[in-house]
């Protein structure tokens, strides 16, 4: 399976990928996900993607939480859903680009564990 792309110049050519790639994210097979999400006891799979709900102790830990996930994500250009209730932050890791989970889903997970 091959991605075409037009030049300037107006001529087509294609850029080879591989089964389970689209564009340079590659997603992670299930047996993948699986070895990885053992890794992260507290993240669980949810459809096509990983999720894990953080607890604090209150709305503005929680917030300052979200904030550094924030930074983090934009750096990294990688943005996970985020749902807020009071004192408890869930967050959903998917990889748009590989329609499903990535190695950039696991990178950022890891990175939000650090953070508590």
């Amino acid at each position: 399976m091959a991605k075409s792309t037009k030049s300037k110049s107006g001529s087509t050519k294609s850029a080879p990928t591989t089964a389970g790639t689209t564009g340079s994210v590659a997603r992670l097979s299930d047996e993948q996900v699986a070895a990885e999400l053992a890794k992260f006891p507290e993240w669980s799979l949810v459809g096509d993607a990983i999720q894990r709900t953080f607890g604090f102790a209150n709305f503005v830990e929680a917030m300052a939480f979200v904030n550094k996930v924030a930074a983090a994500a934009e750096a990294a250009q990688h943005h996970p859903d985020v749902l807020i209730r009071y004192n408890k932050v869930t967050m959903t890791l998917s990889t748009h680009d590989a329609h499903g989970i990535s190695a950039k889903d696991f990178a950022l997970a890891s990175t939000m564990d650090a953070m508590v």
